[in-house]
């Protein structure tokens, strides 16, 4: 059994804690399960949360997670459900038949929040029920999450002015609480470089000067004891180094794909935006590039002017941000994407070479998110390792050091 049905097992279980055990398990595996389980009785809740919980998962044509888990099998109503394609699947035999705005308020009255975000991430996901995102009452009632932030992206196309001006307001609060997040990953970094002339008084582990402080106690080392006991403590001081700003230039792939890394580049580069050691660029690609470094400072704008989809271009890309480097060796050269060229492969491979080799600092991240899991190319990627890009994937907070490491030289 996969892993996600592990964690859909143990997150409905979850939402279900306080029930009797049996009838917890009944609605976890499903109706398949009635026999074995003696047929225990449901209340009116419970009967709702199995109503809720077939609407999502009966709509399969083949195994439902339930199914999969408890052999559940395939209600035979005729209940919707539907999504934007109209298309109509047996929902199962519950009481009744639910509209998305019933079905997100049912799944809000009967589980905790941990498994509502699961819900609403198959419902999205897996489902494509794009009616969670683009129905204005639904979205006056649903919990902003980075489940919902990724389908707002990817149907905004779909949804009127009015909805639009919803869709927005969910993604500023998503947006909001991860620029938080990873603005306390990525400062930190940034507190001035390390000026290796000078002594601080400031003790500060960052700062802390190793070599001379052991060589300056080297008289009180006991060598019975084989231990160094140190008097003072000496720590290097730090230095703004306005004048010697680092570029650092982030193209990213927009294809529906590489959506978490997107979002991430965005609002890491708005928390770059406020450094003075670095300056920041942002552009999107997919066959065209759109430079959004004019919005870098609102994230929100930025994610919305995004386009998801089409072909990849990735040379391109390259070329254009190969305009904007002004002094190659204090530049970092970040390309996001999973590396399937859909353009020139071999003008890929030679620009790069070409950055590499005037001494740009060139970074080929498959992934930048929380997660950093790469998905990509692994051919184009070894032939771009080859001529000197530095190849992985990173979450901000490992851009952030990477850059920060290169700034203070």
């Amino acid at each position: 059994m996969a892993d996600d049905q592990f964690q859909f097992d143990d997150a409905l279980a979850d939402g279900l804690t306080g029930l009797d055990p049996v009838l917890r398990w009944r609605l976890v595996l499903g109706e398949a399960a009635d026999n074995g389980l003696n047929n225990p009785g449901m209340g009116r809740d419970a009967q709702a949360a199995d109503a809720a919980l077939e609407w999502l998962y009966g709509r399969d044509e083949g195994r439902s997670e339930r199914d999969i888990m408890g052999q559940r099998r395939q209600g035979s109503g005729d209940g919707q459900g539907e999504g934007e394609s109209g298309d109509q699947r047996g929902a199962g035999g519950g009481p009744s038949q639910l509209s998305v705005p019933d079905w997100i308020n049912e799944v809000h009255r009967l589980f905790p929040k941990e498994t509502i975000e699961r819900l609403e991430q198959d419902a999205v996901d897996r489902y494509q029920i794009h009616e969670v995102v683009t129905n204005p009452e639904v979205l006056a009632r649903i919990e902003p999450n980075p489940t919902l932030l990724k389908a707002v992206l990817q149907t905004k196309h779909l949804m009127n002015e009015d909805v639009l001006r919803m869709a927005r307001n969910l993604v500023a609060k998503v947006v909001e609480k991860l620029l938080k997040e990873i603005a306390e990953e990525v400062k930190p970094h940034f507190h001035g470089a390390i000026d290796r002339r000078k002594r601080s008084p400031m003790k500060n582990s960052r700062n802390l000067d190793a070599k001379r402080t052991i060589a300056r106690n080297l008289g009180n080392w006991r060598a019975d004891e084989k231990k160094l006991y140190v008097d003072k403590v000496y720590f290097y001081s730090r230095s703004k180094r306005h004048s010697t700003r680092w570029q650092v230039i982030l193209l990213v792939d927009q294809s529906g794909s590489m959506l978490d890394s997107t979002i991430h580049a965005a609002v890491t580069a708005a928390c770059l935006w406020g450094i003075p050691s670095v300056k920041p660029h942002l552009a999107v690609f997919d066959t065209e590039v759109v430079d959004l470094t004019e919005d870098i400072v609102d994230p929100v704008e930025t994610l919305m002017k995004v386009q998801l989809g089409g072909g990849t271009d990735i040379c391109k890309a390259v070329k254009y941000g190969a305009t904007l480097i002004q002094n190659p060796r204090r530049t970092i050269f970040c390309i996001i994407s999973d590396f399937y060229e859909g353009g020139d492969s071999y003008g890929l491979v030679r620009e790069v070479a070409a950055l590499c080799q005037q001494e740009t600092t060139v970074l080929g991240l498959m992934a930048l998110d929380r997660e950093a899991n790469p998905a990509y190319d692994a051919d184009m990627g070894k032939k771009l390792a080859e001529v000197g890009a530095h190849m992985g994937a990173m979450t901000p907070g490992e851009l952030a050091a990477f850059v920060a490491e290169k700034v203070r030289g």
